[in-house]
């Protein structure tokens, strides 16, 4: 008798934990967690995969201060948040151009210069790490042509 009612025992908690371990399966599967980003290691990548040219040019304290800039245009943007608050609906494009604009203006105002080419390749470089953990997609296709006067195309 104590057998049967452990074994039943034992079955109901197998049945408990197989329906907890599906539920949080689905959930997952509807949505995602979010990726994770820890600013040294995603400095440690960019500073290891930036190209040849802009690292022999740039010092890690460099590369260091042009991503803690992309972070801030990011924060500025609604891009990225803390954890704390909700998480952007629908896809979030953002523009290379107008981040490296931001950073070569911050740049400039904190008394750092460097080349349009310095920063697009550290932003380059940090966005492929982005996409490597998941943070972000695939760029945006762009939007549809307008169609022409008249309706026929």
């Amino acid at each position: 008798m104590a057998l049967v009612a452990g074994m039943l025992a034992l079955g109901i908690i197998i049945g408990v934990a197989a329906y907890f371990v599906v539920r949080e399966a689905g959930r997952i599967a509807r949505e995602p967690p979010p990726a994770l980003f820890d600013v040294d290691e995603a400095f440690d990548w960019v500073v290891q995969h930036v190209p040849d040219i802009v690292a022999a040019t740039l010092t890690p304290d460099d590369v260091r201060r042009i991503l803690d800039f992309q972070l801030e245009y990011f924060q500025r943007t609604g891009v990225s948040g803390n954890g704390k608050s909700g998480h952007a609906h629908g896809p979030v494009v953002i523009g290379e151009a107008e981040a490296v604009a931001f950073i070569l203006e911050r740049a400039a105002a904190t008394g750092e210069a460097y080349l349009p080419e310095q920063v697009y390749a550290v932003v380059e470089t940090q966005l492929t790490y982005l996409r490597s953990i998941g943070a972000i997609g695939p760029p945006a296709d762009p939007p549809p042509a307008d169609p022409p006067p008249g309706g026929r195309v």
